[in-house]
């Protein structure tokens, strides 16, 4: 009797089609809107180290330490294509420091020319400064290098203000690029940079010599080849204006959120601390300055505290949320799949059923050669760790099927879900799997444990029992 691996019905073929479908048309409105944001708070946390003697301070709860927001700043844009070649962003923002704000509005229209550039115009408004238009292009000049040109035009009651920032790029080789940039008008500058980012870092080394501001600075980060993608950094940045020290790192905390902490210590800005949260395409950023001057609490409590905070809420708050978050998407997972699963046991059961005259005249001819005979097979979600022992073990005896897979001592399965073999299915929806094998050859005990999608081959020598002893 020949066995066939069973075929997906019509209706598990439309669902599995909608739902690609949807993800499609989520994807592509993301894409195409593009939107972005920004929340930054800044805090003002000095009196926590430079306290005035208490003879100084008068009222109610004097002896507590004052902590302030004086700054704050919201910004968010969105894109709108037009056709296939041009493309609308509209952007604004507001800001407000130390009781004083304002907000600005821009527009932007980008072109694209060719496939080697594209021009974009921008007109700008706001209540603090007058009316500002924009002109950037951008141009490949050759497949390794292109270059930027961004002209602009600030009105104020000063008078027009004009600026013009040029960027030269080339890539130096596969991961370093090479850039040269020239400032003029607002803040003329030129700067020189190199970045170099592979698999495992990124490393940034930059010069600028300009008004106000001249500096050197050179930066590290190293990747960590981790699920929750860690990145520890560094970086030294020195000029006319002081020197400033920064170490921190970010981790990923869920699957559209990433986590990251920076510690500045610098000459004449002091100490100050900067919690960074990026969720999907939204950044919120929080710099807290702890003290004008360098003190060695202050950067003690600014590398030691977030660090206590972070590892009691990841295992306190932030597990236990996305435990129970997968718990539920596979309860609800279940409940739409419950009627179809025990559909595919019954399927199951009965191919198994019709089997077993196949694999009685299998198990004898193996046996006469003293080939491959499974003692026993199971598939499912096993539970080894001793932190999991309350969750349940799920599993389907499997041992009927395999052995009817088996041909010429041999058996092979390929990389795919084992689900869908005959006389198999899923018993737990949404959750990782294994199979479990034992397996006598030749009259030697064999046992493997392979994952759901892995290729698995038997009999290996590795995978023999060792009795001796």
């Amino acid at each position: 009797m020949k066995i066939v691996e069973r075929r997906r019905t019509p209706a598990e073929i439309r669902e599995e089609f909608e739902r690609l479908q949807r993800e499609r048309e989520e994807r592509r409105l993301q894409q195409r809107t593009n939107p972005k944001g920004t929340i930054s708070i800044g805090i003002d946390a000095t009196d926590l180290f430079d306290r005035y003697d208490e003879d100084y301070e008068d009222g109610p709860g004097r002896g507590f330490p004052r902590i302030e927001i004086n700054k704050m700043h919201i910004s968010q844009s969105i894109e709108a294509p037009l056709t296939a070649t041009d493309t609308a962003i509209l952007s604004g923002s507001l800001s407000t420091q130390n009781g004083n704000g304002g907000g600005s509005i821009n527009f932007a229209l980008r072109r694209v020319t060719s496939a080697k550039g594209w021009g974009e115009f921008e007109f700008g408004a706001g209540d603090l400064q007058g009316p500002s238009f924009g002109l950037k292009l951008f141009r490949n000049l050759t497949p390794r290098c292109f270059i930027t040109t961004n002209c602009a035009l600030q009105f104020s009651s000063r008078g027009i203000r004009p600026g013009l920032t040029t960027v030269l790029a080339r890539n130096l080789d596969k991961n370093t690029m090479g850039y040269l940039q020239w400032r003029w008008g607002i803040q003329s500058a030129m700067n020189t940079s190199i970045v170099r980012d592979t698999k495992t870092s990124h490393f940034t080394v930059a010069f600028q010599l300009g008004i106000p501001h001249s500096f050197a600075s050179i930066s590290y980060q190293y990747k960590f080849q981790d699920d929750d993608q860690t990145r520890v950094k560094g970086s030294v940045k020195a000029g006319f204006f002081g020197m400033v020290v920064e170490y921190g790192a970010e981790r990923k905390i869920s699957r559209h959120s990433v986590l990251g902490a920076t510690v500045s210590v610098g000459v004449p800005q002091g100490v100050s601390l900067k919690i960074k949260l990026n969720r999907a395409s939204q950044t919120y950023f929080f710099p807290i300055h702890l003290t004008d001057q360098l003190l060695p609490s202050a950067v003690f409590y600014a590398t030691v505290g977030p660090l206590v905070v972070y590892f009691a809420m990841h295992r306190l708050v932030i597990k236990p949320y996305l435990r129970a978050q997968k718990e539920k998407e596979l309860e609800k997972q279940r409940e739409s799949t419950a009627t179809d699963i025990l559909q595919k046991k019954q399927e199951a059961e009965s191919a198994v059923r019709l089997m077993q005259e196949s694999v009685r005249r299998i198990i004898e001819a193996e046996e006469s050669r003293m080939g491959l005979i499974i003692l026993n097979a199971w598939y499912g979600k096993f539970v080894n760790d001793k932190s999991r022992k309350n969750e349940k073990v799920k599993v389907i005896d499997v041992t009927v099927p395999l052995q009817c897979l088996v041909k010429d001592s041999k058996l092979i399965l390929t990389e795919a879900s084992k689900a869908g073999l005959p006389g198999f299915y899923d018993p737990c929806v949404g959750e990782e799997k294994s199979l479990k094998v034992l397996y006598q050859f030749r009259g030697v005990l064999h046992q493997v444990m392979a994952s759901d999608k892995e290729a698995l081959r038997i009999p290996k020598q590795s995978h023999r029992i060792d009795t001796d002893g």
